[in-house]
């Protein structure tokens, strides 16, 4: 199984636990991202696009310690930036670890065979090297020639030290379907534990808006991808249910609330690909987010969002209320002809609000305030690539 019985048997009961006690929102993952800077520019990623004010903040193992017990999670994705470039790192995972969670670190893997030895392999540690297929298409999506072979080589050296590794590969508009499907032959030939895979989100600040995908397009694609991927054993990391979502045989609305985040700034509302605000605590996040206001159908900047770490807790709830639903798509596989699921409407969404620039602005205020920093702040831009 790409996913270890202890990690299914553990999330599967906490799930269970939640659902007696009755709690309507409750967290899957953790997000955390210690730091936003990063040693690239991929021009689909909008997560960078701070004052340097802001991308050389950090948060400490402490902080991140509590965040996870805050939150209480079974597991923590730990994106960026890109987190190896955080001096403490390791301790971070570790001290998770020791707290019995499931840490995902999440990287690019530029410094991955060099940070390696300062890691120890664990039933709870697994890395997620950033692929976005073969070698032309990735080198291509972080527009730097040279890293999908130093991505292979770090996998490799990781595997060979006994590391959990998985693959997360996001895709876009000009995915070619035949392509994607030699990709994921080539991740299966490897040996790696599965691959997490998902649509783009359409950051507003990404640089390149040209080909973020729509919701039509997304299934179109993945129909194809899996209609290639018959028979051909591919492990991915992802319930059968959300897999058989992107192929738009389910109906689902997200639930932000499964995946929250904890970065420099606090606690983003709503989640980990929207920032429309902060809370200082994950209680006020849960408590006074306006959570009807968001999702596809509710608000225009979700109406083309199909991400996992917005549908991947939705599908695992209903894997839970619904297993055998769920055992039939993995035992059939994924739906790739035939009528899809009725889509959301989308004609009630409210209008998109742009709030970055006052967010990231008062963020900058506020470190002056407090004597953080000594310098004026910068307007916000993107970064270039960091040479950490």
């Amino acid at each position: 199984m790409p996913v270890p019985l202890i990690q299914q048997l553990r999330v599967g009961a906490y799930i269970m636990k939640q659902r007696l006690k009755r709690v309507e929102r409750y967290p899957l993952v953790l997000m955390l991202e210690p730091l936003f800077r990063c040693n690239l520019a991929c021009p689909g990623c909008g997560k960078i696009d701070y004052p340097k004010e802001i991308l050389d903040r950090r948060l400490s193992v402490e902080e991140c310690l509590q965040a996870a017990r805050e939150c209480g999670a079974p597991m923590v994705a730990i994106p960026g930036g890109e987190p190896l470039i955080h001096r403490e790192i390791p301790q971070i995972v570790e001290a998770l670890v020791k707290d019995k969670r499931f840490v995902i670190l999440c990287t690019n893997a530029l410094l991955l065979e060099k940070r390696l030895p300062e890691f120890k392999p664990s039933k709870y540690f697994t890395w997620s090297v950033h692929l976005d297929g073969l070698e032309p298409e990735h080198d291509k999506s972080v527009d730097q020639k040279g890293v999908y072979a130093r991505c292979i080589s770090a996998i490799k050296a990781a595997l060979k030290m006994g590391f959990r590794v998985n693959v997360n590969c996001t895709l876009f508009n000009n995915a070619e379907p035949h392509r994607v499907a030699q990709f994921l032959d080539t991740m299966r030939d490897l040996g790696i534990e599965g691959v997490t895979i998902s649509p783009g989100y359409a950051y507003e600040r990404a640089p390149d808006q040209a080909h973020f995908l729509n919701r039509q397009t997304t299934k179109n694609i993945f129909r194809e991808i899996f209609a290639a991927g018959k028979g051909k054993k591919w492990k991915f990391t992802q319930s059968s249910l959300f897999l058989d979502f992107l192929a738009g045989n389910q109906t689902y609305h997200c639930t932000p609330w499964s995946n929250p985040t904890r970065n420099v700034f606090g606690w983003q509302r709503p989640c980990y690909l929207l920032n429309e605000g902060y809370a200082k605590s994950f209680r006020e996040l849960m408590e006074t987010t306006d959570w009807p206001s968001y999702g596809t159908g509710n608000y225009e900047k979700c109406a083309d969002c199909m991400v996992h770490c917005g549908y991947e807790g939705t599908a695992v709830q209903d894997t839970v209320k619904h297993p055998l639903k769920a055992l039939k798509v993995a035992l059939r596989g994924v739906k790739t002809t035939g009528p899809m699921a009725p889509e959301i409407a989308m004609d009630k969404a409210r209008p998109a609000q742009f709030v970055f620039d006052k967010l990231v602005s008062g963020a900058v205020k506020e470190l002056h305030d407090h004597g953080k920093v000594s310098r004026p702040g910068d307007k916000p831009r993107v970064a270039k690539p960091a040479a950490e």
